[in-house]
């Protein structure tokens, strides 16, 4: 007698045909050359759905000597779905590697990370022509010196206080 409950058979037959049909070459195609030698590579998205299910129903009459063993009758189906949408096409030649997308919000971070580069060198340039740098770097030597000219007021007047205190101290003792 075989222990196995019918619906694990109707999630292995489904589940094995899924696996059939996605594999790499699913999401990252065969490479197709192109006239001028070219190399391109469609790209795509994968999605898929898998669903299972399944009843054992009782019996209309029982009997009081039944025994616990017998089974009932099954009911019990299974389904899945794949697809597969088209979103961008590598391109591979002489000149380098180019992503041309199929749907234009698809490539917002890949522009992003294109202009990022060319955004600090814009910013850094402005900078530069505003003075800002030579500016900060004075107010950070003028904030440096007024710091030391702090630091040595606070030393001569801890000194004349400790002077002073110490004054106290002998004309107490006398």
């Amino acid at each position: 007698m075989n222990d196995d409950h019918p619906i694990q058979g109707l999630m292995t037959t489904a589940m094995e045909n899924l696996q059939d049909m996605i594999d790499v070459n699913t999401i990252i195609g065969d490479p197709v050359e192109s006239p001028d030698g070219s190399m391109i590579i469609p790209v795509s998205k994968l999605g898929f759905g898998f669903a299972a299910g399944g009843s054992e129903f009782t019996g209309g009459q029982q009997s009081s000597d039944s025994s616990s063993s017998d089974s009932y009758p099954f009911g019990g189906g299974s389904g899945g779905g794949v697809s597969v949408t088209p979103i961008a096409f590598l391109i591979i030649n002489s000149k380098g590697v180019k992503m041309i997308h199929l749907d234009e919000s698809t490539h917002i971070y890949e522009k992003m990370m294109d202009f990022a580069p060319k955004a600090v060198e814009k910013i850094q340039q402005l900078l530069k022509e505003s003075g800002l740098p030579e500016m900060m770097k004075q107010q950070t030597k003028q904030s440096g010196n007024q710091e030391n000219q702090n630091s040595r007021q606070e030393k001569k007047r801890r000194s004349k206080q400790d002077q002073d205190d110490e004054s106290d101290d002998e004309d107490e003792s006398d």
